[in-house]
C-alpha cells in the first residue's frame, strides 16, 4: 500500500502540488498540514507562477476528513486541532498570492468539497460527484461552508449540505459555479489544465496577484471565522449521537 504524501514540483513556472492518502484521499492531520504548507511555500515561490492542485489515485480526488481521526478525537482540544486542519489549508489557499487550479479526477466528499471550492479555477472529469456528507454523522461543513458557499451561493451549498446523503453530479457542480469545466476522461481534463497553466504562466504575476485579491475580498475575517467553525465541529464531534454513528466506521 503507498504510503500518504504531499509533493510539490515546479516546472516552467507551473507548481503542481499533489496529495495523496490510500483511504481515498481523506485528509488526516499531517497531510493537511503539509498541504497548507506546500500551498504557503508555492505562494511564496518567485519561480511559481501559477499552482495545480491535484490529488493521486483514479477515481477519488478527496474523501474529506480522516474517520480513523475523527472516532480518536476525545476532547474539544483535540476536535478543534483536527477541524483546524482544512481552516489552515483553505486560508492557506485564500492569501496565496498565485492563482491555483483545481484538477478533480472523481468522487470529492466533505472538506474535499472545500478544498475544490477554494481553487481559483477548477476543472473535473464526468467521475467528480460532490457531496457534504457531514449531516450524515451529526456534524456540520462549517469549516468549509464558506469556501463552498462563496462558489456555490448559500442557495446551492445549503442544499448540498441538507441533502447530505446524495451525491451531485459533475454537471450540477459546474452549473452551479463550483467547476469551470467537465471533461469526459482525466486524460482530456489533464491535457486543458496544462495548456491553461502554461497560458497563465506567461501573464503578469503582479496583474495576478491583484486580481486574486480581488476575487477574495470580503474573506478577511476567514482566520478568525474559520477557527470559530472548527470549534463547532470539534463539540459537536463528541456529542452521543456522532460517537454512536461513527462506531461504525471503527
Amino acid at each position: 500500500m503507498t504510503a500518504p504524501y504531499v509533493t510539490s514540483q515546479t516546472d516552467n513556472g507551473i507548481t503542481t502540488i499533489e496529495f495523496f492518502h490510500p483511504a481515498h484521499n481523506s485528509l488526516p492531520s499531517d497531510v493537511l498540514a503539509n498541504l497548507a504548507q506546500s500551498i504557503e511555500d508555492a505562494g511564496k515561490d518567485e519561480e511559481t507562477k501559477v499552482i495545480i492542485l491535484k490529488s493521486g489515485g483514479a477515481r477519488t480526488f478527496c474523501a474529506g476528513a480522516s474517520f480513523k481521526e475523527l472516532v480518536a478525537i476525545e476532547n474539544k482540544e483535540q476536535g478543534l486541532e483536527f477541524f483546524s486542519g482544512f481552516a489552515n489549508v483553505i486560508n492557506a489557499m485564500r492569501k496565496c498570492p498565485k492563482f491555483i487550479i483545481g484538477r478533480v479526477q472523481g468522487k470529492t466528499v466533505g472538506g474535499g468539497v472545500g478544498v475544490a471550492a477554494a481553487t481559483d479555477y477548477c476543472f473535473a472529469t464526468q467521475y467528480a460527484a460532490i457531496k457534504l456528507s457531514e449531516l450524515n454523522i451529526g456534524i456540520g461543513p462549517f469549516v468549509v461552508g464558506p469556501a463552498v458557499e462563496r462558489k456555490l451561493g448559500l442557495t446551492g451549498m445549503s442544499q448540498i449540505a441538507i441533502n447530505a446523503n446524495e451525491f451531485y453530479s459533475p454537471q450540477w457542480a459546474k452549473d452551479n459555479g463550483l467547476f469551470a469545466h467537465v471533461y469526459e476522461s482525466t486524460e482530456e481534463m489533464d491535457e486543458a489544465v496544462l495548456k491553461f497553466a502554461q497560458h497563465l504562466a506567461t501573464y503578469n504575476p503582479d496583474a495576478m496577484a491583484e486580481m486574486k485579491k480581488m476575487f477574495w475580498t470580503g474573506c478577511e475575517d476567514w482566520d478568525t471565522l474559520l477557527i470559530e467553525r472548527a470549534k463547532i465541529s470539534g463539540r459537536l464531534v463528541l456529542s452521543e449521537f456522532t460517537k454512536e454513528t461513527l462506531k461504525r466506521f471503527k
